[in-house]
Parts: C-alpha cells; sequence; structure tokens
C-alpha cells in the first residue's frame, strides 16, 4: 500500500485483482516461467522498480464507473499476462535460479486513492516539480515477491482528474513488455472492438539462448545481499521535461552531415534519439560540477543505453509478443572535455559517440556480453553517470483506457535511479520529451544548459536557411 502522507493524499482502500478470462474459462492452473540471463541482469537494482504515473482529464466520465473499468479490464488483461499476477520466488529444488511463479488465487494489488489541492493541469506541466510529491502517485509493490501494482489516485475536489500509477520489477519484464501490458489493458476497459493482442509467449530457451555463467554472476550478486537495499533518497530533488521539436531534431541531423562533408568523412546514421540524446548528455555532463562549481573537464563521461534485441538475437525472438527481458546495454564513452566544448565540435563528439554505441550494439554480437563486468566497472570508476529508460517507440501517450489521451506522463523512478526518460512528444508533431530529476542547483544549471543549446540549434539552422 502506498503510503499515507504528503499534503492532501490519502490512500482509500487496497483490493487484489485477478485473472479473469473474457470467455469465462476455468481459472488459470499453477504456471511457472524461468528467468533467463537477460532477466537476472535487473537483479542489481531490484529494490527499485520502474514506477510510471498517467495523468487522465476525466471531463464529465462518473469516477466511480471508472475505477470500477479499471479494475475489471485489468483483470482481463492479467489473463494473458499471468506473469505480473504471480511473484519472484526461488525456484524449487534450486540453489541459484529464480522464476516467476502463478497460482490460483494471486492477483496486482490495486490500491484507490485521492489527493486534495491539486489538478492535472499542475501535474502535467513541464517545470521543475518535487519529486517528492510525485512519488505519491506510484503504489509500492507488496512484499513476497510481488512485481506488479497499480494505484488509481482521484484529484479532488472537483474529481476530473485521474492519477494511474504503475510499478512492475524490471526482472519480470523490459519497458516493451510492460507497456504492451498497458495498451492491452487500456484497450480491454476501452472496449475497442478489435481482437485483442494475442497472449505473450512464455520465457523458453528457445529463444533465449542461455548464458549460465552470466545468470549465475548475477544470482550471486542477489544473493550477497544480506538485506534489501534502501532506496535512494528522492527529498530535494526535482523533476522536469524538456522537448526537442522535430524542427531541431532534423537541425542536428543537418549540421552534423555538412560537418561531416565539411571533413570529407561518411559519419554514422544520425537518428532523432540519437540526436535527443546528444544534446541531453552535454547538458547533463556540463551541469555536472567539479572543482570551483564549474564542470570537470578531465577524465572520461558514459552515457548507457538500453537497446531491444529482439529482432537482432540468434535464433530470432518474436518482436510483439515476448514476454520477459530483450534488452543489452550499449555504452557510449567520451572525453568530458570533448563532450562540454561549445559548438559544432562538442555536438559531434556527442552525436558521434551514441550513434557508434548503438550501431554497435544493435548487431549484436553476442561476445559483448563476456564485457559488460568490465564496462560497468570502467563506468563507476569515472564518477557520475547517465543511463536512460523509456524509448518514443512505447507510445505512452497511446494509452487511452476510454477517457482520452494522457495529459503527461512521467516515469518518476528516474529520481531514484538517475536515468532520464524518454517519450514521444505528446502534441504528436514529431518531437521527442526527456524526463529529469536532479537538485535544485544542477538543475538549474541544466535547464540554462539546455536553453542555450537550443538557441543555438536555432540560430544554425537559421543560418543554413539563409
Amino acid at each position: 500500500m502506498a503510503p499515507a502522507n504528503g499534503g492532501g493524499f490519502r490512500v482509500l482502500r487496497t483490493a487484489r485483482v485477478t485473472p479473469s478470462s473474457p470467455t469465462g474459462e476455468a481459472a488459470l492452473p499453477e504456471r511457472a516461467m524461468p528467468l533467463t540471463f537477460m532477466d537476472a541482469l535487473w537483479f542489481w537494482n531490484i529494490s527499485d522498480p520502474v514506477e510510471c504515473v498517467f495523468f487522465y482529464r476525466l471531463g464529465a466520465d462518473d469516477v466511480d464507473a471508472v475505477l470500477s473499468r479499471l479494475a475489471d479490464s485489468l483483470s482481463l488483461a492479467l489473463h494473458a499476462f499471468y506473469p505480473l499476477a504471480g511473484r519472484l520466488r526461488l525456484t524449487p529444488g534450486k540453489t541459484n535460479r529464480y522464476e516467476l511463479f502463478y497460482q490460483p488465487g494471486d492477483g496486482v494489488a490495486f490500491t484507490v486513492a485521492e489527493h486534495d489541492g491539486v489538478d492535472v493541469d499542475e501535474l502535467a506541466a513541464d517545470h521543475p516539480r518535487e519529486a517528492e510529491k510525485l512519488s505519491q502517485f506510484v503504489p509500492k509493490l507488496p512484499e513476497g515477491g510481488a512485481v506488479f501494482a497499480v494505484q488509481a489516485t482521484v484529484l479532488l475536489p472537483s474529481c476530473r482528474g485521474l492519477a494511474l500509477g504503475v510499478t512492475v520489477q524490471h526482472v519480470a519484464c523490459d519497458g516493451a513488455s510492460s507497456t504492451h501490458f498497458l495498451h492491452t489493458w487500456a484497450a480491454a476497459c476501452a472496449g475497442v472492438a478489435t481482437p485483442p493482442p494475442p497472449p505473450p509467449f512464455i520465457v523458453s530457451r528457445a529463444f533465449i539462448h542461455e548464458r549460465e555463467d552470466i545468470y549465475d554472476s548475477f544470482a550471486r550478486r542477489l544473493q550477497n545481499q544480506q538485506t534489501r537495499s534502501k532506496p535512494p533518497d528522492v527529498v530535494g530533488k526535482l523533476f522536469a521535461t524538456f522537448t526537442l521539436s522535430r524542427e531541431t531534431l532534423h537541425s542536428i541531423k543537418d549540421i552534423w552531415t555538412g560537418e561531416a562533408v565539411r571533413r570529407g568523412v561518411r559519419p554514422p546514421r544520425c537518428t532523432s534519439i540519437v540526436a535527443m540524446l546528444a544534446v541531453i548528455w552535454q547538458c547533463f555532463s556540463r551541469a555536472t560540477p567539479g572543482s570551483d562549481a564549474e564542470p570537470d573537464r578531465n577524465g572520461r563521461a558514459h552515457l548507457i543505453i538500453p537497446v531491444d534485441l529482439r529482432t537482432r538475437m540468434e535464433p530470432g525472438v518474436p518482436d510483439s509478443k515476448y514476454f520477459g527481458n530483450c534488452v543489452g546495454l550499449c555504452f557510449a564513452s567520451a572525453p568530458k572535455k570533448d563532450l562540454i566544448a561549445i559548438g559544432v565540435d562538442g555536438l559531434i563528439a556527442a552525436c558521434s559517440e551514441v550513434a557508434a554505441a548503438i550501431d554497435g550494439a544493435t548487431s549484436y554480437d553476442p561476445d559483448s556480453w563476456n564485457r559488460y563486468g568490465d564496462r560497468v566497472i570502467e563506468v563507476l570508476k569515472d564518477g557520475p553517470f547517465l543511463s536512460v529508460a523509456g524509448s518514443p517507440r512505447f507510445r505512452v501517450y497511446d494509452v487511452d483506457f476510454g477517457f482520452g489521451r494522457p495529459a503527461k506522463v512521467d516515469i518518476v523512478s528516474v529520481a531514484k535511479t538517475g536515468a532520464i526518460a524518454l517519450a514521444e512528444g505528446r502534441s504528436g508533431s514529431g518531437g521527442i520529451e526527456v524526463g529529469i530529476a536532479l537538485p535544485l542547483d544542477r538543475m538549474e544549471m541544466f535547464r540554462r544548459c539546455f536553453v542555450d543549446a537550443v538557441a543555438w540549434l536555432s540560430s544554425s539552422m537559421s543560418d543554413t536557411m539563409h
């Protein structure tokens, strides 16, 4: 159950929603889904599950009817995605293997709460907001190995707003799988007349070529934890959203192409994701203070980017149907002095490193797993690094439960993990938005760096047009 604290926030009730068949079939039998080494990779941050909140405007919808539809449709969606209703446990008879186990009667904690004194417009803003207050809108995972929980918070006094928070344990599934579930749940709630998406495939060694050695190393890390790690404190952090428009993203690509022609080289492919990550990485590095409150120009800066490997592995993994984790990590690294350089040189350095890292990961070399340990050690020894959560491909702004598109979607857990959260621009015009949480002083530094970067890009685009 979510903590009943914070100005005007109250938990009303928590119920357990169990899977039910849309055709009235018998209850699901007991089932177990073994974890692969790609699931076990996320043992390292098991105390920091992914927390996401969707803010909706309800209009004239009856609140009680909305809450009832949400619970009923959640039950239907869980029938196909039953592992989310189960729990993580040690596989019986094994000492270092884990599974998601479901038995009849298992379900998802569904908490109903209310908040008095804050409306959707305030919560859906891009400007910095207190991360601690946003965290009220996502549920805690119940003890005992639960991997998924839901919280619906009605915004008072008008009851015209809803904050729908979901928390999922990353060892259960990656972002592609969890958003596939959310889209399925939303379609069931909205009463969409089209056939529902096919049930997810169960994790099988036929799809994932198991790496016992890697699994062992991750499992040892989990078992060596004597107590559950205390989650990082979000007190004092601000959460803000920054958007790069499609036009600005195109200007980055044009600058890169023009500079490549000038240098007589052929650059790696520059996508919108590459362009966005390059600018955000630069701003983050410039806003990371060193001595004398200035960016530390010595050493190296690192960016860790998740890459979906479903269509790139051998044998191939079903792209839209696979439920679990099928994500690799790629590492972009650059000298800090090159990355924070003002103008074209800094932008090209950032774009080149991000593009090269992503290209290397998407070509998929199975032996790359052998180098993960060394790369992580290298990143950790160089101080603060940046990592990425979410993706514009997940289409989170299309998660419509029948009362309209979300006014805002925030991955609030990045305030704990230090990652940035990517999503498609909610205006639908082709931009990309990024959520980031920082202390007040660094947030102001980051904001100034971002504003300056966008102004420079706009100026460069204008010069090119003339």
